[in-house]
């Protein structure tokens, strides 16, 4: 009779394997929240100062939503600099993050749709024409904070945590 010493010690290593896996999890899951700020505070500013930017140079800029047939150019440019002012700085606070996000993710797919029509439409047939347009990196940030939220150091994590009961689950942030 031959008694495999072998199955004890790979359950050892497993489980050490899968410690050090779950501790890996544990201290990159702690990055979540720092990266989601970093995010935050520069496409926020960056959409801010897009909106403040044509907000003072409303003329040049309907006419280019003109030339690109956008209907009532004049009221649009003033929403979606708006859009782009007030939902950069609402990134930057981390207030109304998730809603925030889902309208300048609109806003970047219009952008894309109307100004950069053939890298929009080439998402599956040539994603690095897409991906090297000037609406992207807007679009993934607006996405990462739909997604994914403010993170902690947020108005919108302070406020929850503010508000819910102490047995209530985490903020959905």
């Amino acid at each position: 009779m031959t008694t495999s010493s072998a199955a004890p010690a790979s359950r050892g290593f497993a489980s050490t394997i899968a410690h050090v896996y779950r501790r890996f999890q544990h201290g990159s899951a702690a990055l979540q929240s720092p990266f989601l700020l970093l995010v935050r505070l520069y496409w926020g500013w960056q959409f801010a100062q897009s909106g403040w930017g044509r907000l003072h140079h409303l003329d040049t800029a309907t006419q280019f939503f003109s030339s690109l047939g956008v209907p009532a150019p004049g009221p649009t440019v003033v929403v979606i600099s708006l859009l782009e002012l007030v939902g950069g700085l609402l990134l930057i606070a981390g207030l109304g993050t998730r809603l925030t996000g889902l309208l300048l993710a609109g806003d970047m797919i219009g952008a894309y749709a109307l100004s950069d029509r053939d890298a929009f439409r080439s998402i599956l047939s040539d994603p690095g024409k897409f991906y090297t347009a000037d609406p992207y990196t807007f679009l993934f940030a607006s996405l990462l904070v739909l997604i994914f939220g403010a993170g902690h150091f947020s108005l919108d994590y302070w406020l929850w945590r503010r508000g819910r009961p102490a047995n209530s689950p985490e903020a959905p942030c």
